[in-house]
């Protein structure tokens, strides 16, 4: 029984490297597959995330913030996983029309017809998507996800199909 304790500890490294060898393809074959998971349940939640994006939207957050009036949508999504905790986020450009002010001297001239390129952010709390109404203005989604590249690492977009005429 005493010689026996070498054979022990070789099955024991033996399998502790077997472990250590497969633990990568594993976790990225989990981490692909929760996220081709993550994209389907987005596409299927979306139009509910959009109109709950939009309600909050138009909610004044602020007294100084412009309120929405209305939002647009693109088909483009692009995907980030945050570095720290692993959270998915899709990023989705939008076009949002502000509330005109009152008075003429407070519309910025930059705006012109008071429509604005923006972000919107959706997150996934690992069972379904949702929106605290988050607007990253004057980025694309792959620009924000730049802008952000210390927190958040892109991990995969969509291209909508678009038709030829």
């Amino acid at each position: 029984m005493h010689g026996y304790w070498w054979i022990m500890l070789g099955v024991a490294l033996l399998g502790f490297t077997a472990v250590a060898v497969m633990w990568r393809p594993v976790l990225l074959s989990w981490r692909e597959n929760r996220l081709a998971e993550a994209r389907r349940d987005f596409h299927w939640q979306r139009e509910r995330l959009e109109a709950k994006f939009l309600s909050l939207g138009m909610m004044p957050n602020r007294p100084e913030d412009a309120r929405w009036n209305d939002c647009w949508f693109d088909d483009d999504v692009a995907y980030a996983r945050s570095r720290t905790s692993g959270e998915l986020s899709a990023f989705v450009a939008v076009r949002i029309r502000l509330e005109t002010p009152a008075d003429p001297m407070l519309v910025d001239s930059a705006l012109g017809d008071s429509c604005c390129d923006a972000t919107a952010v959706f997150r996934f709390d690992g069972r379904r998507w949702n929106t605290e109404g988050r607007a990253i203005f004057n980025l694309t989604p792959t620009e924000a996800i730049h802008f952000f590249e210390r927190d958040l690492e892109m991990i995969g977009q969509e291209q909508a199909q678009r038709s030829k005429v």
